[in-house]
Formats: C-alpha cells, sequence, structure tokens
C-alpha cells in the first residue's frame, strides 16, 4: 500500500482513478499532529500547502496540478521528488487566450460597458470619446478590429503555447515562437531574441514560468519596443511583467493588455490596475474549469500508479524550477 494525501474536503469522484494501492490520507486544512504520507497531492492554493507543509512527514514525492511552482519551492524539504500539472492546463488556458484575444480586437468589454448605460451605436462616439483618448492616429477607436492577418508572437512556447497556435491558427494569423530551450526547428527562436521579435507582433503572449531569469522580463525597454495599439496577454505570473512599466503604458495608451495574473495577487482594492485604461482583468481563472480539475486527477492516478509500480514519473521539476 502507498499512503496517499489529500486535500479533506476533496469529493470522492475525483479520486477514483487511483490505484487499488492507494491508501487515501484526507489531510484538514488546520493540521493538529504529524502526517506520514508516501505521495503528497499538494491543496489547491500555495498558501494552504506552505501551512500544512510543516506537519507532513515521510513523503517522497509532491505533486501539484500547477503548472508553476516558484510558490512551492522555498520550503519543499531536500530529497522530495516535484512533480508539477504540465500538460493539464493546455485546453482550459488557450482557450482563455482566445478569449481575451478575441474580446479585445471585437471591442467587448466596451460595448459591454454602453449596454450597462443604453448607448446604441450611433451615441457610442460621443459617450466614450474625450481629449484623453487621442493617439497618433486618430482618436482612440470604437469599432472592432479583425484578428486575421495580424502576427502573434508566443513567448515560452511549451505545451500551453502549442496549445495556443492550434486553437488561433484557423483566425488566419502568423506566428513567432520563443522558447526558453532551444528547439530543433528555425520557426522557434532562443528566449534570447525577444528584443528583435517584440516589434514584429500585434499581440504578446507570455506563457513562461516565473523562475529568477523571468522575474521581470517584461519591463519599459520591453513595451518601448511593441507597436503602437499591441496586445500584452499574461497568462504566466504576475512578476513576469513590471506593473509600474505596464500601468504606464497603458495609461498612455500605447499597448492594450489581458491579463489574468498580477504582482501583486491578489490584487489590492484601490490599485492602479483596476481603473487603467486599456486592460482586461481576470482573477487568475484561466485554468480552473470543472472539466481542468477532472482532468488533474486523472493524471494524479496515473503518476501515483507510476510511484506503485516503480516506473519513472512524470513532470518531474529540474533544479532549474520548471
Amino acid at each position: 500500500m502507498i499512503k496517499v494525501g489529500v486535500q479533506a474536503a476533496l469529493p470522492d469522484y475525483l479520486l477514483r482513478s487511483l490505484p487499488a494501492e492507494a491508501e487515501v490520507v484526507r489531510i484538514p486544512e488546520k493540521i493538529t499532529s504529524p502526517i506520514e504520507l508516501d505521495f503528497w497531492v499538494l491543496p489547491f492554493g500555495s498558501a494552504t500547502a506552505k501551512a500544512m507543509a510543516p506537519h507532513i512527514q515521510g513523503y517522497k514525492v509532491a505533486q501539484t496540478i500547477t503548472a508553476g511552482v516558484d510558490s512551492i519551492l522555498p520550503w519543499l524539504p531536500k530529497g522530495v521528488t516535484l512533480c508539477d500539472g504540465r500538460g493539464i492546463h493546455d485546453v482550459s488556458v488557450s482557450e482563455w487566450v482566445v478569449g481575451v484575444v478575441l474580446a479585445t480586437y471585437k471591442r467587448l468589454p466596451l460595448y459591454r460597458d454602453l449596454q450597462t448605460v443604453q448607448v446604441w451605436k450611433g451615441q457610442a462616439q460621443e459617450a466614450v470619446f474625450t481629449d484623453d483618448d487621442a493617439v497618433s492616429n486618430g482618436l482612440y477607436r470604437i469599432l472592432g478590429e479583425d484578428l486575421h492577418g495580424r502576427t502573434v508572437l508566443i513567448v515560452g512556447y511549451g505545451s500551453i503555447g502549442i496549445a495556443i497556435e492550434e486553437r488561433l491558427r484557423p483566425f488566419g494569423v502568423k506566428f513567432l515562437r520563443l522558447a526558453r530551450t532551444p528547439k530543433q526547428s528555425p520557426e522557434v527562436r532562443a528566449i534570447g531574441d525577444l528584443h528583435e521579435l517584440l516589434p514584429q507582433a500585434d499581440v504578446i503572449v507570455v506563457i513562461v514560468p516565473l523562475t529568477d531569469e523571468t522575474r521581470g522580463f517584461i519591463g519599459e525597454r520591453e513595451f518601448a519596443l511593441m507597436k503602437e495599439g499591441a496586445l500584452l496577454v499574461n497568462a504566466a505570473r504576475g512578476p513576469v511583467v513590471q506593473t509600474d512599466a505596464l500601468v504606464k503604458a497603458l495609461t498612455h495608451h500605447h499597448l492594450r493588455a489581458a491579463l489574468d495574473v498580477t504582482d501583486p495577487e491578489p490584487l489590492p482594492a484601490g490599485h492602479l490596475l483596476w481603473s487603467v485604461p486599456n486592460l482586461l482583468l481576470t482573477p487568475h481563472v484561466a485554468g480552473s474549469t470543472p472539466q481542468f480539475v477532472e482532468r488533474a486527477f486523472a493524471f494524479v492516478g496515473e503518476q501515483v500508479r507510476r510511484e506503485v509500480n516503480n516506473q519513472p514519473l512524470e513532470n518531474i521539476v529540474t533544479e532549474a524550477g520548471y
């Protein structure tokens, strides 16, 4: 038997994929005594896992269903194998990216705002245009734009990046691709070529993990290289993008942005990102769907089965943090 620790509140149906050899140990959020495990499925929420960690003993494998592990590595005991959730977020995150790109290009947030004040098309210009909306190519446009023919730069061409390309391809866009590790393909460039490719992109999708190398990776210099009106999409981690520089670029109408992650996070009341123009914001939910949770625990079941059968685990996190 193998002792598999899971969050106490986890519904039974998510555990059906565990092998018969698994002894399920339900872990309460507030632990009062030590718990011995072999395999720990980390709970939803990095703060919860960190609080539980001092009471969890003996485990050799920690499995998270998140793609990023930056909040886990600092407290994980040495010698424990950490496996991440690469691959299980591909569908939900890539669909979110397509959704916010289309919503921005078709100006759906603007039209939703006009709907709430009951303004029809003929009155929309008067309702929206102000002197502050003036940009170099004329007044801030109210009409939607075509995505067809645009260039999309995917910064982080892993499994999620590939899924994003697959879902955007039918819209007739062109792709530029950057990867942290060199690929055996001239179509995938090294991450060091970012500055060369930024001026060519209409949409920049950031989907890299948060590491020492990627913290603050997109800042004032990078924003200056982007086209006026370019759309920055961040579905990675908030600190990958320098918040102050982003607020400045959005306020000056140089860029548009769609964020599922922020720095700081959660975003406190009164922060400029709540009210800055040209921003579509969601509260770190891109990967969170009921279908994602089912995929995640099907993967957990396979991982436990591999451990039981002494087979190599998948998605082992390296010292580089991914």
